[in-house]
């Protein structure tokens, strides 16, 4: 615990058993009470991998639901575990653990309810290894972002976050997209509701074990990024409402 505060850590899973260890033996287990993976009905043996690390809480959905539904699951069971403050790591080791007592610190201070791990600050991001086309992409999205939700992150993809407890309370985060969108609309979901978020820099890593969206599916998803912030855009001005912003409801269990 870090100031009283019950601390769990979520990994979505899929096909992670390369680099699964790596991102596990990086957490810090000393502010780290809980973890919990969730695998997405891997091919490989990220779940064998998982329970020879004695990762104490393993769920395997027994067909894919996708990335959003991974992360349905990882934090309807985080705050099932009564965590106060939960953090989202991607197990592929692109994002360093070692930044989770400073973002844990913030929030369990009061000072901002939600942080994010940006690839962007700092500018190491290409020396890094991120492709040209996804920092261009990155960059251009972002931009875009922020003009139709009226805010300055300096980037709105990352998969290392950290929310406090009553934030993930006060969203429908059951109604989000089953796929890669699901981040993007808790972000829209959770300035909707008035709550502010702070940003640190993390290294950013690329690397052929790391995972990662194709060209294709990466202009679908662009697609559907600038649709949500439009529909942000929409719900904000009052010329529309739409259901990803109406308060949440009872937890469905996982």
């Amino acid at each position: 615990m870090i100031s009283g505060r019950k601390v769990v850590v979520v990994l979505p899973a899929y096909n992670a058993q390369g680099t699964l260890e790596r991102t596990y033996r990086d957490i810090p287990m000393d502010v780290v009470d809980d973890v919990v993976l969730v695998d997405d009905a891997s091919s490989d043996a990220t779940v064998d991998v998982a329970r020879r690390l004695g990762i104490r809480h393993v769920i395997r959905h027994e067909k894919n639901r996708g990335y959003g539904g991974n992360q349905k699951t990882c934090y309807t069971k985080a705050l099932d575990l009564g965590a106060d403050i939960v953090i989202m790591l991607h197990p592929d080791y692109q994002y360093t653990p070692k930044l989770i007592p400073a973002m844990v610190s913030i929030i369990a201070q009061g000072v901002y309810p939600v942080v994010l791990g940006s690839r962007i600050l700092g500018g190491g991001t290409l020396k890094g290894g991120m492709p040209v086309y996804k920092y261009v992409a990155n960059r251009a999205l972002t931009f875009i972002q922020n003009i139709l939700l009226d805010q300055k992150l300096s980037e709105y993809h990352t998969g290392f976050r950290a929310y406090a407890r009553h934030v993930l309370d006060s969203i429908p985060f059951e109604s989000n997209s089953e796929g890669f969108l699901f981040d993007n609309q808790v972000l829209s979901q959770i300035f909707h509701r008035g709550y502010e978020m702070a940003e640190i820099t993390c290294p950013t890593r690329y690397f052929p074990e790391a995972s990662s969206i194709n060209f294709k599916n990466s202009v679908i998803y662009g697609l559907g990024v600038l649709w949500i912030s439009f529909c942000h855009f929409l719900q904000r001005r009052g010329l529309a409402r739409f259901k990803m912003y109406e308060p949440a409801g009872p937890r469905r269990l996982y």
